[in-house]
């Protein structure tokens, strides 16, 4: 699976805990400060798709309990390791197999409001509900059935539960079956947006608050290299 390989946990540790670039903010910082920005009730927040957890990590400072899940073991071992040992050493790829050693100490962060766990968001456990937060952020487009888990989140919200949705919405067959994507494609001669449908599928039981906007990201694959995206992110609140 790509998301274990560890050439691209490595990779996920320097998007999340490295240097920035191009004057382009810590995409989970940015995560962070837009779920405390439109945050009503700060008890328990979930965070789907967690990657190596900065995001869920930078929760803990205005949420009593957070938890990440993601597909990926690896994802998740890398998170574990950084709330139990504080130091978070990986390596970053400078050239084909020339590598510079780096580390990232975790200050400032309770750790005992955290905890992460492999998981399937089209599938999730049924302890977790309850949620004052949930964020999937770059997810949707990943998931085998993302209707399905737009639909089933409803569950795991509180009433005035908010839920943000993000995603360069880039849909790939190799992830989703065509069928199942949400947009980005064309029906009966139509063009299918994939916001369009996260609105058709939510509306009836949320809110949307403020006009979807994008916010960019940079992943460095090595120094002469980088991935510069935008994701769109969609945020509503649950009736």
């Amino acid at each position: 699976m790509y998301y274990e390989k560890d050439e691209i946990v490595s990779q996920y540790c320097e998007f999340h805990f490295g240097d920035e670039y191009f004057g382009v903010k810590n995409f989970p910082l940015k995560i962070a400060e837009i779920a405390n920005k439109y945050a009503i009730n700060r008890s328990k927040a979930l965070d789907i798709g967690c990657s190596v957890g900065r995001a869920s990590f930078e929760l803990t400072k205005t949420f009593d309990k957070v938890i990440g899940v993601d597909f990926s073991q690896s994802f998740v071992d890398t998170a574990n390791r950084l709330k139990d040992e504080k130091v978070l050493k990986f390596d970053k790829k400078i050239e084909g197999d020339i590598k510079e050693p780096k580390s990232f100490e975790l200050v400032d962060i309770d750790t005992s409001k955290v905890s992460f766990e492999q998981g399937d968001a089209c599938d999730l456990d049924d302890e977790l509900e309850g949620f004052d937060l949930v964020i999937a952020i770059n997810l949707i487009d990943r998931l085998h059935t993302p209707k399905k888990f737009l639909e089933d989140i409803r569950s795991r919200l509180n009433k005035d539960g908010i839920l943000i949705i993000a995603s360069p919405y880039t849909w790939m067959d190799e992830y989703v079956k065509k069928e199942n994507w949400l947009g980005g494609k064309i029906e009966d001669g139509k063009e299918i947006y994939t916001i369009d449908t996260i609105k058709e599928v939510l509306s009836d039981d949320y809110e949307l608050l403020d006009e979807p906007f994008d916010v960019e990201f940079v992943i460095q694959e090595h120094v002469r290299k980088y991935q510069h995206t935008f994701s769109k992110f969609c945020v509503w609140k649950k009736r």
